[in-house]
């Protein structure tokens, strides 16, 4: 009898439902697998369970919520430095955004590596820390190098819009990530929104426009410093590079959505290492070839000098010509790394709504930092437009929130009819 009874749950039912979702039989490893996907579903629903977060999750809440808010703040401001101002006396532009996100995705990796060791589960008989593979599967890396081009090709669209556009326009469609992601979905997948989401996002294209349209000084300033009487065409082709920087956030998101759903298992801190190593080959990979770009038409159309050596030749010269930027570089990167740790170790002990809830929230204080800190100008005008973005925003999250609860209550009531 002691041996029968756990036969029914462990070992004959799993098999039973893989049967019914594939129609085939499946071996003893899979049927494990699928046990401890059962017990590894548990164990989150049990750390996600309100009165275990009344108890003890309060100090990690406050621990996650506020290392998001530093880091990313504090990765904000660095980035505003290096992008938009001017070292030495002779007032020099850092204008190397592959070197840039090298750095940055090179930490990031590193960090991810050690926070994969740090969350790895300890098997309970040897207390040995079970590392999953970085790379679990070679089915897997087409994906995964899509998202590392993506994410590589995104970084040099947004910092070139900085030319056009100031940061407070730049975070400000920053925040607008559902127009390209919602875009994507319905011209590659065919995919419908119900009406308060088409509402949500001709909400927030309103506001960025009603912002840009009454910003009252960056655009005649991009314009005079491009030698161009048309400060129109100058903010068009900000936003136009900033749209196709969207573009390409949109569909790393897209894609990194549909890794977690087609691979089961592969984890967060996988992904952040995994991808960052990937988009750190291909960015290296850049830097070395790109003294044999310059005077080509890829070169002319990276913006290499015709008499540079390359884009790592010249972010050399000028960190060692300027050591200040330099710092400014290792702290723009250890906090974005640091940051990506606290965004993870976030969605693994809270809801995803959490996130975007301080996601928005930490939108919002950096655009004030920014006006603060680097005395950007904002109009009466300009501010309404902030609130339509933020506003819908708001919406659209108040609207998952209520729909994510009523799918919970179907479950629920589900299971209770069974």
């Amino acid at each position: 009898m002691a041996r029968s009874k756990p036969q029914a749950p462990v070992r004959r039912t799993p098999s039973e439902n893989i049967k019914q979702a594939n129609g085939t039989s499946h071996t003893l490893n899979d049927i494990v697998h699928n046990v401890e996907k059962e017990i590894e579903d548990a164990a989150v629903v049990h750390a996600r369970d309100p009165e275990e977060q009344k108890q003890g999750g309060l100090v990690t809440l406050v621990i996650c919520v506020g290392g998001i808010y530093a880091s990313f703040l504090s990765w904000a401001v660095l980035q505003e430095r290096i992008t938009t101002t001017s070292y030495g006396p002779k007032h020099a532009r850092f204008t190397y955004p592959v070197f840039l996100n090298t750095i940055q995705s090179c930490f990031a990796a590193i960090t991810g590596y050690i926070y994969l060791l740090a969350s790895a589960p300890k098997d309970s008989k040897t207390g040995a820390r079970r590392i999953p593979a970085i790379f679990p599967s070679a089915s897997i890396l087409n994906s995964l190098l899509l998202i590392a081009v993506t994410s590589s090709l995104a970084s040099p669209f947004g910092y070139a819009s900085l030319g056009h556009i100031d940061y407070v326009t730049f975070i400000l469609a920053k925040s607008c990530k559902l127009l390209p992601v919602m875009f994507l979905h319905m011209t590659i997948f065919q995919k419908r929104y119900p009406i308060y989401k088409y509402m949500v996002v001709g909400c927030v294209t309103l506001g960025v426009a009603v912002f840009t349209l009454y910003n009252p000084s960056t655009a005649k300033k991009a314009a005079k410093k491009a030698g161009s009487a048309n400060a129109d065409a100058s903010k068009a082709l900000g936003l136009f590079l900033l749209g196709v920087n969207l573009l390409f956030d949109g569909l790393t998101n897209t894609v990194q959505d549909n890794i977690f759903t087609r691979f089961k298992g592969f984890t967060g801190p996988q992904m952040m290492c995994a991808q960052n190593i990937m988009s750190t080959a291909l960015t290296v990979t850049y830097l070395l070839v790109s003294p044999y770009l310059v005077g080509t038409t890829v070169g002319v159309w990276a913006g290499l000098s015709p008499t540079s050596g390359g884009e790592l030749k010249e972010a050399l010269n000028f960190v060692t010509t300027y050591p200040a930027v330099g710092w400014d570089v290792l702290g723009f990167a250890a906090c974005g790394a640091v940051g990506q740790v606290f965004i993870f170790h976030t969605l693994a002990h809270f809801s995803s709504l959490l996130l975007v809830t301080v996601t928005v929230t930490r939108k919002m204080l950096t655009m004030l930092m920014s006006v603060v800190v680097f005395g950007h100008q904002v109009t009466h005008m300009q501010w309404v437009g902030v609130g339509l973005v933020f506003g819908g925003i708001g919406a659209e999250a108040a609207f998952t929130r209520r729909e994510k609860k009523a799918k919970e209550a179907a479950k629920r009531a589900a299971k209770k009819s069974l």
